[in-house]
């Protein structure tokens, strides 16, 4: 068992590294497009036989039970042919889960795009990332829209495949990411899915809840490393995180706009419909283009610092569980 727990920690860090290096994989293969594949089969076959409520919870039971059932059978049979065969075989297959690189680019392509002053090129890529309307971005609202989505999947994106990871392995990360991917497709609020998706939406609320919140501690400590206004990204963070209708949006967002002395938010246009939301920080500074890199840099430190105080001693709390169990 020692070395089963040794080999995860072992695929959890090659994961990252193939991230860091390569970034997420485009394929049709890839393994969140086929869970999105296997969302749209069930949805279509579920959607119109019950009730609204009853189908999003069978669709709901029936993605996390296929997607456990395999990861689970590949993560044995990789460890059962040989330990190193089991790293390389997680190693990869939490690549595919983390999304550190792939965000960090896709920002970036909006800040190039503005800094060439091309302002409907920077609204193509941001569209790329965001589901807000982008056509009626002005420059800010650009910059915002991509802050805002960094900011944000510092969470999703990468510290909560990361702590599921760190506890369940991949199987762990993978049941996150099926949750996470069916709150994107169905976890809306219009009338199609309030119903349809609810189950999805409030299973994605509940599995994001510890890793956001601590994703949002970990971005202020990452600006007083970083030398940005770590004191005014605790102050939002404690006075802005729960200015969102998720409970778990607003938690990096508002750490962010903080660190940044930014105002981040407010109203936003989805689908030709105008949503009144909130502000989240401060406007202590104009918004700018750096906001972009400074914000991707912000991720990474958040990210980084999480892996050496929490994967770390996560990794190594479960191997001391084990021993003190058997002794």
């Amino acid at each position: 068992m020692k070395t089963f727990f040794i080999c995860e920690m072992a695929a959890l860090l090659l994961g990252y590294l193939l991230d860091l290096q390569w970034g997420d994989p485009y394929t049709r293969y890839h393994p969140i497009c086929l869970i999105g594949n296997l969302i749209s089969f069930l949805e279509k076959k579920l959607y119109p036989k019950k009730s609204k409520r009853w189908a999003g919870r069978c669709l709901v039971l029936c993605v996390l039970l296929v997607v456990g059932v395999v990861v689970f059978l590949i993560e044995l049979l990789a460890y059962q042919l040989h330990p190193l065969c089991f790293i390389g075989c997680e190693g990869v297959l939490l690549w595919f889960a983390f999304a550190q690189t792939s965000l960090k680019k896709e920002s970036l392509k909006v800040y190039a795009a503005l800094m060439t002053g091309g302002l409907n090129q920077a609204r193509l890529a941001v569209s790329m990332i965001v589901g807000r309307d982008t056509d009626r971005l002005d420059q800010k609202g650009v910059i915002k829209a991509t802050v805002e989505t960094v900011a944000e999947n510092t969470s999703d994106g990468v510290v909560a495949p990361l702590f599921y990871a760190t506890f369940f392995g991949g199987l762990g990360a993978y049941l996150y990411k099926a949750i996470n991917t069916m709150d994107s497709m169905i976890g809306y609020k219009n009338e199609k899915y309030i119903d349809f998706g609810r189950c999805a939406a409030k299973v994605d609320d509940v599995v994001n809840f510890i890793p956001a919140r601590l994703s949002g501690l970990w971005m202020v400590l990452a600006a007083y490393t970083l030398g940005f206004d770590g004191k005014n990204a605790f102050r939002i963070f404690k006075r802005d995180r729960k200015k969102h209708a998720s409970p778990n949006s607003a938690q990096t967002e508002s750490a962010c706009a903080g660190a940044l002395d930014i105002q981040l938010a407010g109203d936003a246009w989805y689908g030709g419909v105008r949503l009144e939301k909130p502000f989240i920080g401060d406007a202590l500074q104009e918004i700018s283009c750096e906001d972009i890199p400074r914000a991707c840099r912000l991720m990474k430190r958040t990210v980084w610092l999480f892996l050496l105080f929490f994967v770390m001693i996560g990794q190594g709390l479960k191997i001391f569980l084990f021993w003190s169990s058997i002794i």
